[in-house]
């Protein structure tokens, strides 16, 4: 029999404490331990009942959620699910968080959602499952890391690099995107992510990295230096028009369960780019990508999945390599350097 998944509940409402309860206990491998109204209670709560998992409210008075988590990620590391407004504010915030060590983060739903928390559930089993040894994470992404000053004499070639990632990829793609250089290879990723979220975290990319990072819009075109990031919500983000590749927000269906889909991502990049192509995925549940990398690698692109060990989840990369679409699989650390290798002009000439 599966154990149980013990969680202490933390909001300052009790109409939110009440929901997400409702919610979690609907799930029978799942059973809230207690609730707590602040950070005070929270505490006592964490060595008085030691949950496996905690779900945490960002905005609460006395303490709010991200100095709370700190203390946790500094004292006592554990899986911890923000649940945050859908605002800019709590936007920012939730990225602010998933940077700090939080497991991941969902947001509040809003009047008249008729299936509010409706992934809650699943987050809350796969973080008491999960292996991370959490560590406060602090400020080490603040500044670009000492990587980039190696590669000044990098120089792009016509390879296109995509990029797939859901719960833990903030931090896995700020190490990956740190290691590249202000004329980098045209990049187009999708990352699980609420709507109202996307925006933030392509800006807080763009502050931290070389290249020019942003939430991509319909028609862009793919240039050297920039880095495009699948807005959250009812479209999907592909490439297209092969003489002059560009960004394209397609309106779909959810494909494994998302919008916008890695595997849709993954499946234009494949036609477009063929051998002209890397692809990269990264830590996440589920399965979302596995089958368009293996498109990709088909199509004749490189392709590199995270290892295990350093995957948060390892769940989209481990499905991939199951079905043999990654090629190398590589520890985070790595992977940012060995795209560049293989994106490299250099490199292209001697194929």
């Amino acid at each position: 029999m599966t154990a149980q998944a013990r969680v202490l509940v933390v909001d300052d409402s009790a109409t939110m404490r009440g929901l997400i309860t409702a919610i979690l206990e609907s799930d029978p491998a799942v059973t809230v331990v207690g609730q707590a109204a602040d950070a005070m209670q929270a505490r006592q709560a964490i060595k008085d009942l030691d949950p496996d998992v905690v779900t945490l409210d960002i905005e609460m008075p006395n303490m709010n959620g991200l100095d709370f988590l700190e203390k946790i990620m500094r004292l006592r590391p554990m899986p911890v699910i923000m649940v945050s407004t859908l605002t800019h504010k709590g936007a920012e915030a939730s990225i602010a968080a998933l940077e700090i060590g939080a497991f991941d983060c969902v947001g509040k739903p809003l009047p008249g959602d008729p299936h509010p928390f409706s992934d809650l559930a699943e987050k809350v089993k796969a973080a008491a499952r999960s292996q991370r040894k959490f560590i406060i994470s602090g400020n080490k992404a603040a500044t670009p890391t000492p990587a980039n000053s190696n590669t000044s004499d990098y120089r792009a070639g016509r390879k296109i690099v995509a990029i797939g990632a859901s719960t833990g990829g903030v931090e896995a793609l700020i190490a990956v995107l740190q290691k590249f250089p202000a004329n980098c290879p045209p990049t187009v990723i999708t990352q699980h992510m609420p709507p109202t979220f996307t925006k933030s975290f392509a800006e807080r990319l763009n502050r931290l990295c070389a290249p020019t990072v942003s939430e991509a819009v319909d028609g862009a075109r793919l240039e050297i230096g920039k880095v495009y990031l699948a807005p959250g919500g009812d479209r999907h983000l592909t490439v297209a028009n092969p003489s002059a590749p560009c960004c394209r927000l397609v309106e779909r269906g959810p494909v494994n369960g998302h919008r916008p889909s890695v595997d849709v991502l993954f499946d234009s990049v494949a036609e477009l780019a063929g051998r002209n192509a890397v692809g990269v995925i990264l830590t996440g549940m589920g399965r979302d990508g596995a089958s368009g990398l293996l498109k990709m690698r088909h199509a004749g692109a490189r392709t590199f999945g995270q290892n295990e060990k350093t995957c948060i989840v390892y769940g989209m990369p481990r499905v991939a390599h199951e079905l043999g679409a990654v090629e190398t699989q590589l520890p985070l650390s790595s992977i940012g350097e060995e795209v560049l290798k293989s994106t490299t002009a250099r490199r292209e000439g001697s194929e």
